[in-house]
């Protein structure tokens, strides 16, 4: 062979190697990305080729499926959509999935791992493909109760309950919401919908997941941290303890002296007495006592500054700690920049029902396969212990009396024992705008035992500022809610 001829021979050579191995690459390295890949409309078709399964409430479906024409068959539908749009989340043909949609998004299609044998299965016999199902912890009349609560009351906010013996959710809202079916499909309408969801175009946000993704702060709701700091660090041993707390208080290091809300018995007032009228000075002055580091100490082991995944993220509740001891004394009345998600806040009212345990908030009890065989089972599991069984049962008394005789008298429920604390957290520069109304609870049965633990947060920047209070915006909420889960529980 001459040597042109041969040049070219080894250029075509290393021309159809170069291909051998790009084929090799696209077929084997790159063969699962390239499948899964959003932008393959083959993925997409066969995605909804055959009828996702159902997310499950009290043993029936929220969710559906409707044929539709064109290249994908089905489409997601949702039953009360609004309503549990926080739990479910979306699924759209043209705009991906989030929440629990996209989480357990392979047991609802069908194509998780664990559902292989049945796939093959039903390949052998013939059967057409479909989709598993996800059991959820929540409660229908609590979620009801929760959701037309919110509804009614007109602003924004959010409520999640919580069973404090297992960390179920059994109630997760947030409104204003949005109905997924409005954008479940890849049509104009789906479009325009979508649009209108945005952020950009409508500043109420629908789509924001407050009871999870929203931190507001707490306001005196968290000066049941505050509490349980202060007994379980022996500061004081006894709810009827007179504390040392002068009145005015001055915080140290400055001249600023720290206010109640009005014209309290606050001076030298017990633990029980300070929670009842939600004394500032007293629990401003138990933080600075106690200092930062023992306040961090606390709120942590309540879940402050750590993501939690239901299985869905929730926003870290922040309690800071870098901070001087006049900010230590704001951070422990719920202020300065001390911020909690709704659920952070149904968690502390949990770990003290709970007589000082605190479990892991858990929305997805079981997963199925399309025959409704168990594919596996969430078990409770505990996350720390923040106080002990007694001082816990110390807290209890406290947040009863405030229920009985203080702030929180509007969450009272004939024949059930209610602890509770309300909260009006400031808002904006200088508290300029219209504060946040904040309610924790828990309700407690005849045998004792704590079925429920509420949060409740109400934003409404069109209501009367002097009407707005924990103990009359977000307090009948956690009512409604509470006596829904005890109804369903009888």
């Amino acid at each position: 062979m001459n040597k042109p001829l041969r040049r070219i021979a080894i250029f075509c050579g290393l021309l159809i190697l170069t291909l051998l191995i790009r084929d090799n690459w696209l077929q084997y390295v790159q063969a699962d990305a390239l499948r899964t890949d959003e932008h393959n409309r083959r993925v997409a078709i066969e995605r909804y080729a055959s009828p996702r399964g159902d997310i499950i409430v009290g043993g029936d479906p929220i969710t559906g499926h409707a044929t539709t024409s064109g290249d994908f068959k089905y489409k997601r539908t949702y039953k009360n959509g609004a309503m549990w749009a926080p739990v479910t989340g979306f699924v759209s043909q043209a705009y991906g999935a989030n929440q629990l949609e996209s989480i357990e998004d392979g047991i609802l299609t069908g194509n998780d791992d664990r559902l292989f044998f049945r796939n093959t299965l039903d390949m052998l016999t013939g059967k057409n493909k479909e989709g598993g199902n996800v059991v959820t912890t929540l409660n229908a009349a609590a979620q009801k109760a929760a959701y037309n609560g919110l509804k009614r009351q007109g602003g924004k906010g959010a409520v999640v309950a919580l069973e404090p013996s297992t960390g179920k959710i059994l109630a997760l809202a947030s409104y204003p919401s949005y109905d997924p079916s409005s954008i479940a499909g890849d049509g104009a309408s789906d479009a325009e919908a979508w649009k209108k969801l945005q952020k950009k175009n409508n500043p109420d946000d629908p789509m924001l997941n407050r009871a999870l993704r929203e931190t507001y702060p707490p306001g005196s709701t968290f000066k049941v941290v505050t509490a349980a700091a202060a007994l379980e660090e022996g500061l004081y041993d006894d709810a009827d303890e007179k504390t040392d707390s002068p009145l005015p208080w001055t915080m140290p290091d400055t001249t600023t002296v720290l206010k109640n809300e009005g014209d309290l018995p606050c001076k030298d007032a017990s633990l029980r007495e300070a929670l009842r009228v939600s004394c500032n000075t007293v629990f401003g002055k138990i933080g600075s006592d106690l200092g930062k580091d023992k306040m961090l100490e606390t709120a942590e082991k309540f879940g402050f500054n750590e993501e939690q995944f239901t299985p869905v993220r929730s926003s870290a509740s922040v309690f800071p700690d870098d901070m001087d001891r006049p900010q230590t004394a704001l951070s422990s009345i719920g202020q300065f920049e001390t911020a909690a998600t709704p659920l952070q806040m149904a968690m502390v009212a949990s770990a003290v029902a709970n007589d000082g345990k605190l479990m892991k908030p858990y929305m997805v009890d079981a997963l199925q396969s399309p025959g409704l065989d168990p594919i596996s089972k969430t078990d409770p599991e505990e996350l720390s212990r923040p106080l002990s069984a007694e001082n816990a049962q110390i807290l209890q008394s406290m947040m009863e009396t405030v229920v009985a005789d203080g702030t929180g008298r509007n969450a009272q429920i004939p024949g059930v024992t209610v602890g509770g604390k309300t909260g009006t957290a400031q808002h904006g520069v200088d508290n300029s705008e219209n504060p946040y109304a904040w309610f924790i609870s828990y309700a407690k049965t005849g045998d004792d035992s704590s079925p429920v633990a509420v949060a409740v947060v109400i934003e409404d920047e069109n209501a009367n500022r002097d009407d707005i209070s924990g103990g009359g915006l977000a307090a009948p909420i956690a009512k409604d809610v509470m006596e829904a889960v005890v109804d369903s529980n009888k």
